[in-house]
């Protein structure tokens, strides 16, 4: 009788859940599931319920975030100033002192140059990344069928979000086909700002490097000689070791920084700083355009990375999706603002 009653119940815990009434947040119909299911889809609107999705409010790291964002926009921006008025004060005395053909050119190159850096970190830093779309929902009469597909409901902004849309802690609001958070603009990277965030990136890469070569040329003219440095470099030279001969460099170069003037230190500082950022920048604008250009962007291509279900040579239709962003303009205009609108966000070109 033990063993009848033991079965019993192990054939109780085996049966199925009894099936609940629950209510779309979408529609406001009431739907009946079979069993308790976390995650479902409506069938009349097409929104998505996921009961297993918790917010973890920490308000303090969104404190810290947002601190850190205001704290790195003036410092990014006083290295911008600072390279720009930097390299005119250090270069231009030293190269073109003499008003010509060659000097009327640069100042041109670097007027416009500065000014599409500095335009447009400010268009990328306080432009709205992209406000999504009011949509009406919760109620059956003005929701049509299928008109929330694949919507989901943001907990932080109790509302609808898209798929196209990701909702940003430190924002503190969701943002329409978003990107990433850059801290260094203290903004997201979105629909609407991302056309800003790839010229910027464009200006500063050609900024930098235009910085690297004059300053360098430019170092070249008052950089004290090495043969002025009390050094026996001749005989150093001659020597097969090369410890000695990286020693005697390392030396003479020390020596002769001791006699430099503001002018040179100013110029070891825009050559170093025009290496570095050029490096780093030129490495994150190769990312995004490779990812706009396959019709990703960085939270989708982590999404692809983590399943390995989509590789990048799948997607197609390239040129398309930089008109997405772009605009249907030519790509010589490509470079100047654009006005967004959100009519022009079309769905991303790839294969399925």
């Amino acid at each position: 009788m033990e063993q009848t009653s033991t079965l019993q119940e192990e054939n109780c815990s085996l049966k199925p859940q009894e099936s609940y009434e629950t209510v779309c947040w979408g529609c406001g119909l009431r739907l009946l599931l079979p069993s308790y299911a976390p995650v479902f889809k409506c069938g009349w609107c097409g929104a998505i319920t996921n009961n297993m999705y918790k917010t973890h409010r920490q308000h303090w790291v969104d404190a810290c975030t947002a601190f850190q964002d205001r704290l790195f926009v003036p410092v990014v921006l006083c290295i911008i100033l600072s390279i720009i008025c930097g390299g005119v004060w250090a270069v231009y005395p030293v190269v073109f002192s003499v008003i010509s053909l060659s000097s009327v050119f640069h100042s041109i190159s670097t007027f416009i140059l500065a000014s599409g850096t500095l335009v447009n970190f400010c268009l990328a830093s306080f432009t709205p990344a992209g406000k999504p779309p009011k949509i009406l929902w919760g109620n059956y009469g003005v929701v049509v069928k299928g008109g929330l597909n694949d919507y989901t409901f943001c907990q932080f902004c109790e509302k609808p979000k898209s798929a196209q849309t990701h909702h940003c802690r430190s924002c503190k609001t969701c943002v329409l086909d978003m990107d990433h958070h850059c801290p260094f603009i203290g903004n997201c990277v979105g629909a609407a700002n991302h056309h800003h965030f790839i010229t910027f990136l464009f200006f500063a890469l050609i900024s930098n490097i235009y910085v690297l070569l004059v300053s360098t040329y430019a170092g070249l003219w008052i950089w004290p000689t090495f043969f002025y440095v009390p050094i026996d470099l001749a005989s150093t030279f001659k020597s097969t070791n090369l410890v000695h001969l990286v020693t005697a460099f390392v030396d003479a170069l020390m020596n002769s920084s001791v006699v430099l003037s503001a002018r040179a230190i100013a110029l070891m500082y825009l050559i170093i700083a025009g290496l570095s950022v050029s490096i780093g920048i030129g490495v994150l604008l190769y990312q995004q355009v490779q990812l706009l250009y396959s019709g990703q962007n960085y939270i989708d291509s982590l999404k692809v990375r983590g399943d390995g279900a989509v590789e990048g040579s799948q997607f197609k239709n390239g040129w398309e999706n930089l008109f997405r962003i772009f605009g249907s303009r030519h790509p010589i205009f490509w470079l100047l603002p654009k006005k967004f609108k959100s009519s022009s966000l079309s769905k991303k070109s790839h294969e399925k």
